[in-house]
């Protein structure tokens, strides 16, 4: 395995998928350039159109095309292209590497399938118009946060992402909803002042106000302030992330939003915590202690999701926590790549993330597809869901048992290595649970509007095939690799164990008590109580206190003290 992953390493670091950087051009100088900028400002435009009453009712229509300067984008800007789109000091760049192009291209295919998904879903709600601007905003950060090249620029892509995002969680409007609302704004409030905290420190060492990011990132691991920083960075993506404990905003806001919303906070909006690991830690630079450290938390991460996602009792729920075992997955990797400084392993991470993204987007979309069907539809969307689930946890000659293969080249062997493989045979236990939950979800008398059946249909196509064009450019390695005797075997038996686990706990109809969506701050009840009780008593002491014969009372002998003190000085 040692040379397959030498040889891996060098193939992808060699590869278009890390092509050195190009010069950098002046912004309009040519189609490429163009495509980039477009890429954001195409739904940035979509959403300015939503001021326009008139426009407002006919622009829903027009979100499956603003992803497709993104998708072109992906497709044919060079690897290590920059843009330079405002001079100093008011520097703005667009670049697109690897991981980037990566992430951009699966978000901007999610974005079409759902956009076209969501354009049916929402064609009767009266609010349809604000939930095509938050939409559009959303997509807007989502491109930005993989394409911009310098600090502040990212770190305005990443709040419009994150704050645009809250109109999705809340659309609904119902007191579940704000109540995920509010949870999710206050984390991203402090995720967002991690975040400014860690960048103001990591210019603070190069020579211009706002560097680039791979200038600042360079001066990383000299840095005073480095301690400081990698945490402050960790706290702050981790947390879009949903890595535990700074998961519960996800099940919540999963739970509340309508299915093409939940399909693109699931399936994009946490991948921009992705993208700034990937961006902010220094590849190929070993940071001892903290890869180890986020390794840890990323696979508890990943058994806590499934352990928690099994006892859900509907299939949006179970998806959310799938979600944040997987990107638990996702965080291990990273930091095992950031523990020995193995270079071109975040292509590989990122090829993961995409895998991801196309897999939960199609399976959001499927589960809203069964919801809105008949019950004998209803089971017959619950077989492509369960495929699509298998693929997630790695079945052989799946997608995603292409990229259960490329993270072992980062993560071999040891400890970590075998509890990732071990943590597949839950994501099957878990995607079980899901597609039962799936073909239980029909209602008699329904039918599902026409528009939303091809979406789910082709999105799910994309996420079945699409690992199988990446897996070469990304890892160097020929497919035949992945099919090997040895690798089909590894890559069968976790999930030949996670069916069989789920098998026999539906064989006891699955006696499993559920855990309410938002884990900890449901077990965290009876301490708001408390604290409820403990800021009754003080305000309490405070009525007495304004009285003015206690406080005369106490000020006389604070006074009194105060003398007796200064007496027994001299």
């Amino acid at each position: 395995m040692n040379g397959t992953v030498n040889a891996a390493m060098n193939a992808a670091a060699a590869g278009a998928v890390l092509a050195p950087p190009l010069p950098i051009a002046g912004a309009g100088s040519g189609a490429p350039e163009a495509l980039l900028l477009l890429a954001v400002l195409a739904p940035l435009a979509l959403a300015l159109a939503m001021l326009k009453p008139a426009l407002r009712r006919r622009v829903p229509g027009l979100l499956v095309l603003a992803p497709l300067p993104a998708l072109a984008a992906a497709l044919t800007v060079p690897r290590g292209m920059s843009v330079l789109v405002a001079p100093y000091p008011f520097r703005f760049m667009l670049a697109l590497d690897g991981a980037g192009a990566l992430l951009l291209g699966g978000a901007a295919l999610l974005w079409i399938a759902a956009g076209a998904y969501a354009a049916s879903y929402m064609r009767k709600d009266p609010a349809r118009g604000a939930f095509a601007t938050w939409w559009a905003l959303t997509m807007a950060g989502s491109f930005a946060v993989f394409v911009v090249a310098d600090v502040a620029s990212f770190y305005l892509a990443y709040a419009l992402v994150s704050f645009s995002a809250f109109g999705l969680v809340t659309h609904d409007d119902t007191v579940e909803a704000r109540r995920a609302g509010n949870l999710y704004l206050a984390l991203t409030v402090l995720g967002e002042a991690f975040l400014i905290a860690a960048f103001v420190m990591l210019a603070s060492g190069a020579s211009e106000a706002n560097p680039l990011i791979r200038d600042a990132v360079a001066a990383l691991p000299a840095s005073p302030f480095r301690t400081a920083i990698v945490l402050l960075l960790l706290a702050g993506f981790t947390m879009k992330m949903g890595l535990f404990p700074l998961h519960v905003w996800m099940p919540l806001a999963h739970s509340v939003a309508p299915v093409p919303g939940s399909a693109a906070l699931s399936g994009v909006v946490v991948k921009a915590g992705v993208i700034g690991l990937l961006r902010f830690l220094p590849e190929g630079v070993a940071l001892p202690g903290w890869g180890e450290a986020l390794t840890a938390v990323g696979l508890f991460t990943a058994f806590y999701g499934v352990a928690l996602g099994v006892t859900q009792t509907h299939p949006k729920r179970a998806l959310a926590y799938s979600t944040v075992s997987q990107m638990g997955v996702v965080g291990a990797v990273i930091g095992a790549a950031i523990a020995s400084g193995l270079p071109g392993a975040f292509p590989i991470a990122a090829f993961y993330a995409v895998n991801h993204m196309l897999l939960k987007g199609a399976m959001f979309l499927a589960a809203g597809l069964a919801m809105a069907a008949a019950p004998a539809r209803a089971r017959q969307v619950a077989l492509l869901a369960g495929l699509l689930g298998l693929s997630l946890a790695g079945l052989p000659f799946t997608g995603g048992a292409l990229a259960k293969y490329a993270i072992k080249i980062v993560v071999p062997g040891g400890l970590a290595g075998f509890l990732l493989t071990l943590s597949a045979a839950g994501s099957a236990l878990l995607m079980a649970r899901y597609a039962l939950l799936v073909a239980a979800s029909g209602k008699p008398d329904k039918a599902p509007p026409a528009g939303i059946i091809l979406p789910t249909l082709a999105l799910a196509a994309l996420a079945l095939a699409v690992p199988f064009v990446l897996f070469g450019p990304v890892t160097g390695l020929p497919l035949a690799a992945a099919f090997s005797a040895d690798a089909l075997a590894k890559g069968l038996w976790p999930v030949a164990l996670g069916l069989a686990l789920a098998g026999l706990l539906a064989w006891r109809s699955w006696p499993l008590p559920e855990v309410p969506a938002g884990d900890i701050l449901h077990a965290m009840g009876p301490l708001k109580a408390l604290w409820r009780g403990i800021s009754g008593l003080a305000v309490a002491a405070d009525g007495q206190l304004r009285r003015w014969p206690v406080a005369a009372a106490a000020l006389i002998a604070m006074a009194a003290l105060l003398a007796a003190a200064t007496a027994g000085g001299f």
